[in-house]
């Protein structure tokens, strides 16, 4: 099924009052497309595949039926640790009947975050379990009971092999950028846990692209699942402004600040962590506040720059592709390639993380001499015909670069 539903209430969608009272009083009236297309057939119990990019909206998508499902059967809730379908494990709480299992840590927390407030609104304990943290500290949360589980794949198992968590009550269950984990090699983890429910359930999952893997888990572990589709990869280079600057080597990082200086909000990604960290010092060096953000960063220190970030009190966010996978950050107004992403499907994972909801964005890939044929190559792919324009840090055309460049190069 594709986009169709407009104009729709979440009351409308069949939400319960006190769920639509808990999203107004945190200023979300409007259901986003994937929400009306999704939600209705979700709170019937349907397994639902959606299909969208990230910031469609999709965490409340599947958010809102978990949560409301769950409240809606306060039995079994009451059954704590009691019942034959126990697992052995040390922990005296009540074992979780949702499960969203999410690709990468950060992910996690910004799922968590969106929707705590409304499980607590339904007296609901929210936990969340990830790698590269205190495992001690997510122990002890998840012998104290919890009734949703967002965790990655890897954690989650190491839980469930020492007998801390009990899988053994899932009744929902949550795949969110399953396409993420298919590509960062998590899908044997999934299936593994996936093998380890017991209990009948709902599936829902929610992708970006549907093929390879993905398509796989669709056919093996969904049941006659309602399939939407919001967003495609046409769309996503549609709704976004993007200009392709060629920059000499040692007026790189000047371009960069050039471009930083004039927006509030923007991530810089680089191939290499090496890279990051080198072009987080040069950008402070130009007087840009830039944190950056990858996988040799301790794990406090990753969630403080995002955090930061997320909050407007940050400007600029240095990442590589493998840290930013699943970032789900509104408002951001500029994606910059500073090194040229690895292909086209690299390049609308990184530029997706503006444009979204259906606002503006711009997209800047700053290009060597010696990178256009790889660009172009790029290009040609993603559909796209635009200059390649050289600018030069003092060209005063990179405080305005939402307005087309219309010279290939600028007199000297």
């Amino acid at each position: 099924m594709s986009e169709s539903q407009t104009g729709s209430s979440f009351a409308s969608l069949g939400i319960d009052s006190d769920v639509v009272e808990s999203l107004a009083a945190l200023g979300i009236t409007e259901p986003f497309p994937i929400q009306s297309l999704t939600i209705p057939d979700a709170l019937t119990g349907r397994d639902v595949c959606g299909k969208a990019k990230t910031g469609s909206g999709k965490t409340l998508a599947f958010g809102i039926p978990l949560l409301q499902r769950l409240s809606a059967r306060p039995e079994l809730a009451d059954r704590g640790d009691r019942g034959p379908e126990r697992e052995p494990g040390r922990g005296q709480g009540r074992p979780p009947r949702g499960l969203v299992l999410v690709p990468t840590r950060e992910l996690a927390r910004q799922v968590a975050d969106v929707l705590i407030p409304l499980a607590e609104a339904r007296d609901l304990t929210l936990g969340v379990c990830y790698g590269g943290t205190n495992m001690e500290a997510q122990v002890k949360a998840v012998r104290a009971g919890m009734d949703v589980v967002i965790a990655t794949p890897g954690r989650l198992i190491d839980l469930r092999q020492r007998g801390e968590i009990d899988l053994g009550h899932i009744e929902v269950v949550v795949l969110d950028e399953a396409d993420r984990m298919a590509d960062m090699g998590f899908t044997p983890q999934v299936e593994w846990l996936l093998r380890h429910l017991v209990k009948p359930h709902q599936t829902m999952l929610f992708s970006a692209t549907l093929d390879g893997d993905v398509d796989r888990l669709i056919r093996h572990e969904l049941t006659d699942p309602v399939h939407h589709e919001v967003a495609s990869a046409t769309a996503t280079v549609s709704g976004m402004a993007h200009r392709f600057i060629q920059v000499h080597q040692m007026d790189k990082v000047k371009v960069t600040a050039a471009i930083c200086r004039n927006q509030s909000r923007t991530i810089v990604f680089t191939r290499t962590k090496r890279n990051a960290d080198r072009l987080t010092d040069s950008l402070r060096a130009e007087g840009i506040d830039a944190r950056a953000i990858h996988g040799d960063l301790r794990q406090q220190m990753r969630e403080r720059a995002l955090r930061a970030f997320t909050e407007g009190r940050l400007g600029v966010l240095v990442a590589t592709d493998v840290a930013a996978r699943g970032l789900d950050v509104d408002d951001i107004d500029v994606v910059i390639h500073y090194d040229p992403p690895e292909d086209h499907k690299a390049y609308l994972h990184r530029s997706g993380r503006t444009a979204r909801a259906g606002r503006e964005g711009l997209v800047v890939t700053l290009v060597l001499w010696n990178e256009h044929m790889e660009i172009e190559r790029i290009q040609k792919r993603l559909g796209l015909s635009e200059p390649i324009v050289e600018m030069f840090s003092n060209d005063p055309r990179l405080a305005h670069l939402a307005n087309r460049p219309t010279e290939r190069h600028p007199p000297g």
